[in-house]
Order: structure tokens, then sequence, then C-alpha cells
């Protein structure tokens, strides 16, 4: 059933917030793994010991019917316009568009004020991705304001942002939580002031206007480990490189995977965590190689540590095997340089985009559909020109289509 909240800001227009009953879905849906590996393989670990063992963490996380919907949105050609995938949507009509008629503003948009409380830049992906949607500010003249508060990766100040935010007299409010259900009543709240867009991870509430996203983890998961599939031979030898459990986005890539290698009779003989360190990954890499003899692929769940992983080959005498890796520039670099057998699946940098986008379209008026499901693309030995791109800092992410904005390449510390 739908809902219609009208309520008035001083100074501010009435606008109806409604929402189709569709719940409001995260980027992924949650997903757990049990590991192939031998539980004396995980004693070291215990947080992966404790996923292969618990067999209710997979009715917890994973979601069939998500899985089968993010592969097949894989196959899904895109609507939009031609080579702008962050104006592109993914089967818009599945979830409803939203008609957005009482949200506009009065003689047009020009003067607009856009808010966005970011969950942080407390990595990479996310500092890339502040930097491409500030030049997609940059490139709409009607938008008078862009403020922005950061919350440091801290549910509490968050909360605290977006009633600041919501407060003022911002025209739309842009939310990337910092997680799901500590930020939903926060997000509800503003809700009842200003239209919302929330993007890139969700809340536990159908009031935002749309909400943004790639696929999410099983296509991601699944990219990787078909790759896999296709290039070693039944009975070989796996190592499955995690940053860390209890993550969603990350369990759905590994809960693919893991259906993947299961299928196709690849023997995965190692699960580890690595906590996003290079040198704890080059590790597990070594005494895996040490252990098991020869490893014939590895597989990741984000490509921060594969540069580390080949490393780990190079040092022990080792040919490196087909390996997946990310849309980072220092694994695009070691793939060009070593003539690596790799994939690399993108969380793309290109949606922070998006939201800009959708709040324009929202103040004018014009329809949005109300899960925004962006295309996800996949470094490939064919398509690997269009990510690297020469002279771009290691931190730097291929999929930003950031190409043509204003500042680049220097404003993305390019050359």
């Amino acid at each position: 059933m739908s809902r219609t909240r009208r309520t008035t800001r001083p100074g501010a227009r009435n606008r109806r917030l409604a929402a189709p009953a569709a719940a409001l879905l995260a980027a992924a849906l949650l997903a757990s793994c049990s590991s192939d590996a031998p539980k004396d393989d995980l004693a070291d670990d215990p947080a992966a010991s404790e996923q292969a063992e618990d067999g209710d963490k997979r009715s917890e996380f994973f979601d069939q019917a998500d899985y089968d919907r993010q592969l097949e949105l894989t196959k899904a050609t895109p609507e939009g316009p031609e080579g702008k995938p962050w104006e592109q949507m993914l089967d818009p009509a599945s979830g409803g568009m939203v008609d957005t008629s009482e949200y506009a503003m009065e003689g047009g948009v020009e003067g607009a004020k856009l808010c966005f409380s970011n969950a942080g830049v407390f990595n990479p992906w996310r500092q890339v991705g502040l930097k491409t949607m500030k030049a997609e500010v940059a490139q709409h003249d009607e938008i008078a304001d862009f403020t922005v508060l950061d919350a440091q990766g801290k549910d509490d100040k968050q909360i605290s942002d977006i009633q600041e935010l919501s407060g003022q007299d911002c025209d739309a409010l842009i939310v990337s939580p910092n997680t799901t259900a500590t930020l939903t009543p926060a997000v509800e709240e503003a809700c009842g002031k200003i239209p919302v867009i929330v993007f890139d991870r969700g809340v536990e509430t159908d009031c935002a206007v749309t909400f943004i996203s790639p696929i999410g983890g099983y296509a991601y998961g699944a990219a990787a480990a078909d790759f896999l599939v296709d290039e070693v031979d039944k009975g070989g030898k796996i190592v499955a490189l995690r940053i860390s459990p209890g993550v969603d986005v990350l369990e759905t890539r590994w809960s693919a995977a893991e259906i993947a290698f299961e299928k196709a009779g690849l023997d995965v003989v190692e699960v580890k965590f690595t906590d996003g360190d290079p040198s704890k990954a080059k590790s597990i890499v070594s005494d895996a190689i040490a252990r098991h003899g020869r490893i014939d692929g590895v597989w990741m769940d984000s490509g921060a540590t594969s540069v580390a992983a080949v490393e780990a080959f190079e040092d022990a005498g080792e040919d490196i095997p087909p390996i997946t890796g990310e849309d980072q520039q220092d694994f695009l670099q070691a793939w060009k340089d070593k003539d690596l057998t790799a994939i690399a699946p993108a969380y793309p940098t290109f949606q922070w985009r998006t939201p800009v986008i959708a709040a324009l379209k929202i103040l004018k008026g014009e329809e949005v559909p109300k899960e925004w499901t962006l295309p996800q693309p996949v470094v490939t030995e064919e398509n690997f020109d269009e990510y690297y791109k020469e002279g771009m800092p290691p931190l730097h992410y291929g999929a930003c289509g950031c190409e043509e904005l204003p500042g680049y390449p220097g404003d993305w510390g390019g050359e």
C-alpha cells in the first residue's frame, strides 16, 4: 500500500512524499558463504571456520530470488543514452516509475540547492566517487549550492548530518548510508521534510523517491567465478581471498562464486580473509603455494590486494594463474605489464554521477524509477583499453565515467 505524507517546511513548497509498496532494497541483499576448504585449513581463521560450519548463515544471508534476478540483469539491455551508463537503467519497469510532478520546483530548477549526506571517504573508491560527483554538479549551472557533510564512517554522526541537512533550505537530499538498519529512522524522518535519493547502500524503508545502485554482489562474484570456471580444468585448485565476513555486498559476491565453483567441480582449497591488507594477502597466497604445490586460480571479492597476490607467485617462482581483480588502476597496470590472464568486475564509481542527475529530474517533475539499477561493467581482455588509462594513480578506478568531466585527469590525480 502506498503512503502519502504532506509536510511544509518554512520557506519551502508543499511536497508529496509518496512511495510504492515495493521495499527499498540495498545494493545487494544479504548472502552468506560456506567454505569448501577443509576445516583444518580454516583453523587459524575463526571467522572463516564459523561461516563454514554454520549452515544457518546461508539461510540468513542468501536470497535465491535476488541471486536469480541479478544474473538475469547481467543479460539485460540497458535503457538510456548510449555511452552514458550513469544515465542508463536496467529493467526500470520492474520496480515501477515514480510520478514526481508534485516535487517540481515552481518556475524551474534554476537556483536548486542540493545536499548530500555521505557515509565517508574512508577508502579510495569513495574518494574517486566523491570527486566524480562534484564534477557532475559542476556540469549543471542550475545548481546554485551543493552542501556535503561527511559522516566519517560513523552512524551517529550521519544521523546528525541527515537531521541537519533536512532542516536546511535544501531542495533535495542525497544519502549514501554508512549502514542499513541504523540509518533507516533518520532517512525516514528526512523523507517527511524533503525528497530523498538513496544510492550505493540501501536502507530499510520505502520512503526515498528512488534508490540507485549497480546490479549487485551476486553479479560481481559470478562474473569473476565464471571466468575461472572457463580457464581452469575440473578439479583445479582455487584460492579465494575475501576482505572480511558479514558485509552484505561481499557475502553475496562469495556466495555466487561458491555456487559456480561447486557446479564446475573446482576445488576451493583456501578461503581466507585479508582485511584488505596487501601483506596479509601475499602471505596467505605464499602459504597456499607451499601447502598445495600448485594453485590454478585466484578469486577475490575485491581488487584491493590483487597485486599482492600476483607478487606472491612471482616470489615463489611460479607462473601467475588466472586471477580476478577489480578496475583499480594498480591491478590494471599489473595486468598490462605482466600480460596476466585476468578479469576485473567493477562496482562502478560512475554511479556517483547518477544521484545528481536523479535529483534534478525529480525537481523538474520528471519520472524516475523506484529502483534505478545501473549497468555493472566487467573489464576483460577485449575491453581492457576502455578502462585502463595511462598516467592515472594506482588507486584510481577505471569505471569512473569521469573522462569527459571538467578537471580530468588532474583532479583525479592523473597526469
